[in-house]
């Protein structure tokens, strides 16, 4: 890729790759044989004896991924058939002939960070599909589940919002309708504080009221396109057609209580008839520990729904008829759980970039996404975003995301310096927060 600088990697000492590598994603990997472990008896009781051997199976083959990143050994081929091993084996093959005749085998500490990182959540997943009967179970279902229970109270404090905003909508002008979607955008983006894959797998509920704080999080916002997505989807609805639609795609990130704030961002873009349908994206398998997958999405929706808080179970009533009427359309591919960056989506997932195409806005959530979108690379911080982004413009797009690598673009001259100044972790503490639009204005 010409011009284009080095990935960031585990090789350079004390880097937050580097500290993922070595200390993090252990960490999540001892965790998941501990939840396994936990369920050797739920295991027995469906399974029998097959449950049991499962469990041992999978718990020995962590253990085994375990060793083979804590002593930095070779990156293995996967074996077992899945929809994407033959991928995955070529992208493998790739990282290999990247290599100089005498450097080996890729290893964990001196590939990509990306590769790696996603290559270790394969590498579970591989685990699991080994493990029949256990062959469908989460790992990480249950700290999932557990952000949604110890979030509640925000959620509750979000639908009650949502709900009321909704009642008054008709009423509203032209300017209380853009500082609603400005405070939803922006609850969308703290939202994504809550990663479990930064903190080990460690819980990270949100157990504040987000809506009364957005005021002093305001200046955390480094990069704040929103005028812009203000601007398209407007416009959009100003010369939209009677039969037309407007289409805003959402590329998911976390599950529990960050994809509520964005559900309800969803929510709103219906009911203020700034777009007509919209679209999410979430992984085919459990991923980077909290990300969401169909099951999160149905579940998630499903505890909403039957709440016994009269708001909260009517915006799970509601967004379950927006899917009934196809307003709501959920989409998984393998592509999101691939190590590839979104630049060469269009050649190795020609059919989802084309779905892309189709929307009039997308909405990357989250710090991964990011990292794709910008190939996780060594980028200076003033340059242009669409300049990282390498060729990849399927519609305008925007991220959204909090802080959690080191890597950003587009800033002004010296506006990094100014947080290297004060805050050495400024760029993986999830913090600071972007909303970064590419796009014709």
């Amino acid at each position: 890729m010409a011009g284009s600088p080095a990935s960031l990697s585990g090789q350079d000492v004390g880097s937050f790759a580097y500290l993922t590598i070595k200390d993090r994603i252990p960490q999540i990997l001892t965790r998941a044989i501990d939840t396994l472990h936990r369920h050797k008896s739920e295991f027995f009781e469906k399974h029998g004896e097959k449950g049991t051997e499962a469990e041992k199976k999978a718990i020995s083959l962590l253990s085994k991924l375990r060793n083979e990143l804590q002593t930095d050994k070779p990156i293995i081929p996967f074996v077992e058939k899945f929809v994407d091993t033959d991928i995955w084996n070529q992208y493998l093959e790739y990282q290999q002939s990247l290599l100089n005749e005498n450097d080996g085998k890729p290893r964990w500490f001196y590939s990509p960070w990306l590769f790696v990182e996603c290559y270790m959540y394969r590498r579970i997943h591989e685990a699991i599909i080994q493990s029949p009967p256990i062959d469908d179970f989460d790992v990480f279902k249950e700290s999932k589940e557990q952000n949604f229970f110890e979030s509640q109270e925000s959620i509750v404090a979000l639908c009650t919002h949502l709900q009321e905003l909704v009642t008054a909508i008709k009423d509203l002008d032209e300017n209380q309708l853009k500082d609603e979607f400005f405070r939803l955008l922006q609850i969308s983006l703290w939202g994504n504080k809550c990663d479990l894959s930064l903190s080990g797998g460690e819980t990270s509920s949100q157990k504040i009221n987000i809506i009364n704080s957005l005021e002093e999080l305001k200046p955390l916002i480094l990069v704040n396109d929103m005028e812009h997505l203000w601007s398209l989807l407007n416009n959009c609805k100003k010369t939209r057609e009677k039969a037309s639609i407007t289409r805003v795609d959402i590329v998911l990130d976390n599950s529990g209580f960050e994809l509520v704030t964005d559900l309800v961002l969803a929510d709103f873009l219906l009911s203020s008839q700034l777009a007509t349908e919209i679209h999410f994206y979430g992984k085919t398998i459990p991923w980077f520990v909290s990300d969401t997958t169909i099951h999160d999405f149905n579940w998630l929706i499903e505890q909403v729904k039957s709440s016994n808080h009269k708001w909260m179970s009517k915006c799970g009533v509601d967004w379950e008829n927006y899917i009934k009427m196809g307003k709501w359309v959920y989409h998984d591919h393998i592509f999101w759980t691939l190590p590839h960056e979104f630049c060469v989506m269009s050649q190795v997932a020609p059919d989802l970039y084309a779905e892309l195409q189709k929307a009039h806005l997308i909405l990357f959530k989250g710090d991964l996404n990011y990292r794709k979108l910008t190939g996780d690379r060594k980028w200076e911080f003033t340059i242009p975003f669409h300049q990282a982004l390498n060729g990849f413009h399927p519609a305008p797009l925007c991220s959204i995301r909090t802080l959690k690598a080191e890597i950003q673009v587009g800033l002004q001259p010296g506006q990094a310096e100014q947080y290297m100044a004060s805050e050495p972790n400024w760029l993986t503490s999830g913090k600071y927060g972007i909303f970064q639009f590419d796009g014709p204005l």
